[in-house]
């Protein structure tokens, strides 16, 4: 009982986070599951990050959008129904296509182009022509139950 309570709010909770984001920092973010340990960039320009509709962010992953300095402060975008992998550093500037994963421990410094696989520091892309729903690759060949 009191599990099946601990588990309905924590999702209600998870689920709070990207409008939290949305209303009081103003990023441009869609309909996402953001871990609430992941780090956004809130300090210097929050309104410079977005995320896509269907992306999950998860535990320890940074999204930045400046520089060390606060001198250099650009967009970082990242497509729809993208992963972003555990304890994963987006750089500013960075472009993710649709439909990515990047994969934990990950450095992305250069775009990526969308329905690719990258993993590394700095990220390279391993898997191209994936097709990502629900945080899960499927294969192009299966239809797939939505």
């Amino acid at each position: 009982m009191i599990t099946n309570l601990r588990e309905y709010l924590w999702r209600k909770l998870v689920r709070f986070y990207p409008w939290y984001l949305r209303k009081v920092y103003k990023m441009d973010i869609g309909h996402v599951l953001i871990s609430w340990k992941a780090h956004l960039d809130k300090s210097i320009n929050p309104r410079g990050i977005h995320i896509g509709d269907g992306t999950r962010v998860l535990n320890g992953s940074m999204i930045l959008s400046h520089d060390a300095c606060r001198s250099l402060k650009t967009d970082t975008y990242i497509g729809k129904n993208c992963v972003i992998g555990v304890r994963s550093i987006i750089l500013p500037g960075v472009t993710i296509g649709d439909s990515c994963i990047v994969g934990a421990g990950t450095v992305v410094t250069k775009d990526v182009p969308a329905n690719s696989v990258v993993v590394g520091n700095p990220a390279r892309i391993v898997k191209t022509g994936v097709i990502v729903v629900k945080g899960k690759i499927v294969d192009p060949g299966r239809k797939c139950n939505e």
